[in-house]
């Protein structure tokens, strides 16, 4: 399978090991050569010198230059990160170690705290990476400035093997592309949704009736990934008629134990691919030192498409069949990768698990949840006009995505000419209101999860899990003011085109959840062991104090080492 691509990442770095390691040295010996120097024995010395005072000096040269501009921009620069080694190593090193090992997103938390700004520029290895959880700067980039920023080279250059050239990794009109898959027809397609969940709660039943714990993180992307293969292709892929991980068996995995069987193959190679595609997001730009000659990703997406592609390739006939005979058929020649992401699917499963989640911890608004499903919809499938009534449910659905959103983590880029973030947000006090010099073609990361945390938007409690807030006037009017501080599923221009999908699905898988099962407990026995919380987390603050599961981030959240829980069944004169 070729990848020719991908390769633009080979030339991109070959041209910066050009640039940094070899033209100085070859200057040098220009210069020496026209001025009729023999450098003699301590040339190797003076070749690596070239090499340090070519460094030093586009430096400064690009900080005397930012100044400039930010100067004529009337902005000022925005704080840099300094740390006691050279290139802000030691700041690096640490960040990564907690970013692998702690609390989610903790080690940003700490960094902006300690530099009491919400959006930094780390400068690792003197190379602009700006990190921000500021939420006027996020609105900036995705939506009052959003012609400012762009996918940009640096994602495109990561995910090229592994999305290729859809809509996920592009900027331009390829995104309409996929809008009549969501157009609201097959949005409310609500008997698909009936179909899947009949199939996924007669797993989970079987398992209540054993008091069997069950990894719900597993089952509910199973349902998700076979309800969005038919939805896009017409038939689905039939993940829930394999067998079922269980804790004592199955291979360990960072998202759950994993099967041996086809299903389990595949979701190795797709977690692989996202940690793969994550930690080259966390290495920078110069990723591709570490892959020049392997790109690590190649093994996996040919594992993935082998598993898919015979379901693409039927589509693809289909639809050439159709054509053939008169009739148009609106599926684009997209591979299921891109389906994947571009359908919301994995964000639908990690909503799912944390609202499961977050209905073990707090049984009170289980039994609330029960209540209003019981007197809005009965003991009967939930039509779309129903859902729309479903107060408390959205709320619920709203507080899990606040404090746990799909995507905690994403990034856009700066275009090939600087501009300027306007004056932060009021989290922390500062001192000036000017606005803030943003370098051109610079990686813009921005925490979603960060921001939807932070107590100067939501109050004192907003590390609390409260879906209250969403139903109260006087606290939800911190949002109805400031809409953008609540961006789950992004903003802008580029607002994720499935969420319709999403909360129509999730709405309806939690509704039957709602009318068949009546408990929902924990299950730690059943959890890996090096997936439970670390008791030093306890003394930490906010949710890490109070957290029983360890949440993880490669793309999007998930669950280290999946959501075993216990189901109780509704008993049957309440069923009736």
């Amino acid at each position: 399978m070729a990848y020719e691509k991908n390769a633009n990442f080979r030339l991109r770095i070959a041209r910066d090991i050009l640039r940094i390691l070899i033209a100085p040295p070859l200057a040098l010996s220009l210069v020496a050569h026209i001025a009729r120097i023999r450098m003699g024995w301590w040339s190797p010395l003076a070749y690596v010198s070239s090499i340090v005072f070519a460094a030093i000096a586009r430096v400064q040269y690009t900080d005397m230059a930012q100044q400039r501009e930010a100067k004529q921009l009337g902005a000022r620069l925005i704080p840099r990160v300094v740390g006691k080694w050279p290139g802000n190593i030691d700041v690096m090193l640490k960040l990564q170690k907690s970013l692998s090992s702690g609390y989610i997103y903790q080690g940003y938390l700490e960094l902006f705290e300690e530099y009491q700004c919400t959006t930094l520029n780390t400068r690792f290895l003197w190379m602009d990476n700006i990190i921000s959880m500021d939420q006027e700067h996020c609105k900036y980039v995705l939506a009052t400035g959003f012609n400012n920023f762009w996918r940009g080279t640096a994602q495109r250059e990561r995910l090229e093997t592994f999305l290729g050239d859809g809509i996920f990794n592009r900027d331009d009109e390829h995104r309409t592309l996929a809008r009549p898959f969501f157009a609201r027809d097959r949005v409310s397609d609500f008997e698909l949704f009936e179909r899947y969940t009949t199939r996924t709660f007669t797993i989970l039943s079987e398992k209540a009736a054993l008091n069997e714990p069950i990894d719900v993180q597993d089952l509910y992307a199973r349902f998700t990934i076979d309800a969005a293969s038919e939805f896009l292709f017409g038939k689905n892929l039939d993940t829930l008629s394999g067998s079922l991980p269980r804790p004592s068996s199955s291979s360990p995995f960072e998202r759950g134990s994993v099967t041996d069987d086809a299903w389990g193959t595949f979701t190795r190679a797709f977690e692989t691919l996202q940690r793969i595609n994550t930690l080259r997001a966390r290495t920078g730009l110069i990723w591709p030192l570490f892959e020049l000659f392997d790109d690590k990703t190649v093994p996996y997406v040919d594992t993935v498409r082998q598993w898919i592609d015979p379901l693409v390739k039927r589509t693809l006939e289909e639809k050439a069949a159709a054509k053939r005979a008169g009739v148009e058929r609106n599926v684009e020649e997209k591979t299921f990768l891109q389906h994947l992401a571009d359908s919301t699917e994995a964000q639908t499963a990690c909503l799912l698990t944390y609202v499961t989640y977050f209905l073990a911890l707090h049984p009170d608004v289980a039994k609330k949840l029960r209540q209003e499903v019981a007197h809005i919809c009965g003991d009967q499938p939930p039509t779309y006009e129903k859902i729309k009534k479903l107060k408390y449910m959205k709320a619920v659905i709203d507080e899990t995505l606040r404090l746990f959103p799909p995507v905690p983590l994403n990034q856009r880029q700066s275009r090939p000419v600087p501009c300027t973030l306007p004056a932060p947000d009021p989290t922390f006090p500062v001192g000036s209101q000017r606005p803030l010099y943003m370098p051109k073609s610079t990686t813009f990361f921005y925490s979603t999860l960060l921001v939807q945390r932070n107590k100067a938007l939501w109050g004192p409690d907003a590390d609390e899990f409260d879906p209250e807030r969403w139903i109260d006037p006087k606290r939800l009017s911190r949002y109805t003011s400031n809409p953008t501080m609540f961006t789950p599923f992004s903003a802008g221009p580029r607002i994720c085109i499935g969420q319709n999908y999403a909360y129509n699905e999730a709405s309806y898988f939690l509704v039957r959840l709602m009318q068949h099962f009546s408990s929902f407990t924990l299950a730690p026995d059943a959890q890996p062991p090096s997936s439970l919380p670390p008791a030093e987390w306890k003394a930490g603050r906010g949710r890490m104090a109070i957290e029983r599961i360890r949440p993880e981030a490669a793309m999007t959240l998930f669950v280290k080492g999946g959501l075993w829980v216990r189901l109780g069944r509704v008993a049957s004169s309440e069923e009736a």
